[in-house]
């Protein structure tokens, strides 16, 4: 099964985990996404090292906690550019802690420098257990929707591709920005 470009809907990723059963992995490696109020805010505040979570991530943290609850494995790898990290990256990192870790999600940081002999697709994915679902952004970000395939020889790639970054990477509590 393989879907065209499916865009973007509020009810897809919560289908997603709540079918899940082993494993759900992501790998970012963009250095920037979309615009967002909470970035925004951030960076107004003068670019505090930690975040407090906000009321509309509450929603992502029970959907994530229940996933783990259930046994899912929940895992997101960044690769990020780094000296300096670009602000949104400096971000993700001040909100990850009280965000995905709080949830339940194990996050591991990756330098672009320590990943150029690796094998990577060429957007950001997860891997809900036999299910890729790419993420497809503009240039500048902005997210356009997500393609999703259970072509075994994609679900290969990604997951070999995720496991060789996460054997590199630095746990978020270690990872400096």
């Amino acid at each position: 099964m393989s879907s065209g470009l499916v865009p973007p809907d509020e009810e897809f990723f919560p289908a997603m985990f709540k079918q899940t059963r082993r494993s759900a992995v992501h790998l970012e490696m963009r250095d920037g996404y979309m615009a967002d109020e909470q970035f925004d805010r951030w960076l107004a505040d003068g670019r505090p090292a930690q975040v407090a979570r906000a009321e509309d991530d509450e929603a992502w943290m029970s959907l994530v906690a229940d996933a783990v609850g259930r046994g899912v494995e929940v895992r997101r790898a960044r690769i990020v550019s780094t000296g300096p990290v670009s602000a949104y990256v400096a971000w993700l990192h001040a909100v990850t802690a009280g965000l995905n870790v709080a949830a339940g999600e194990q996050v591991r940081w990756l330098s672009r420098r320590k990943a150029s002999m690796l094998t990577l697709p060429g957007n950001d994915f997860w891997v809900f257990d036999e299910t890729v679902v790419w993420n497809h952004f503009t240039g500048d970000g902005e997210w356009l929707g997500v393609e999703v395939t259970d072509d075994p020889a994609a679900v290969e790639l990604c997951r070999t591709s995720f496991e060789a970054v996460w054997a590199l990477a630095t746990d978020h509590a270690e990872f400096r920005v």
